[in-house]
């Protein structure tokens, strides 16, 4: 199967199964999938920054567990439910693990538009209107 024959919800699907070593253990951080005509181009994983205090690295904090990440990944094919009519930007997966080992993410859509697509072209008024600035 091509990637050009996959739906979007198919392609998030394995951008999560791909992640999956990455996100398990993972505390905090972003998922980033950029997309262009529908279709994934790039994706990746932002870890928010390890803390040190005088010098030293805490202690690793239990970050998403395997199940976790599975129901993370069925909720970011979920979540394209809520984009609509657009086919190119970016998709941003923000998540957490809190203290009490719930796990928390939102989801922002950022969509592009590009002005060389236009189906038509600016056709100047003719120079005899009476509606030109002065």
């Amino acid at each position: 199967m091509k990637l050009e024959d996959m739906p979007l919800a198919r392609q998030i699907d394995q951008v999560f199964r791909q992640l999956e070593p990455e996100l398990t253990d993972a505390v905090a951080g972003t998922v980033t999938i950029q997309i262009r005509n529908n279709m994934i181009g790039k994706y990746g994983v932002r870890h928010h920054p390890i803390e040190c205090v005088n010098g030293r690295f805490l202690e690793n904090e239990r970050g998403l567990t395997v199940q976790q990440v599975n129901e993370f990944r069925r909720m970011a094919v979920e979540s394209l439910r809520m984009k609509r009519n657009w086919t190119h930007g970016e998709i941003l997966f923000d998540f957490a693990v809190r203290r009490n080992r719930e796990w928390t993410a939102s989801v922002q859509y950022e969509s592009n538009y590009n002005t060389a697509n236009w189906m038509f072209r600016y056709q100047p008024k003719p120079s005899g209107s009476s509606n030109q600035l002065a």
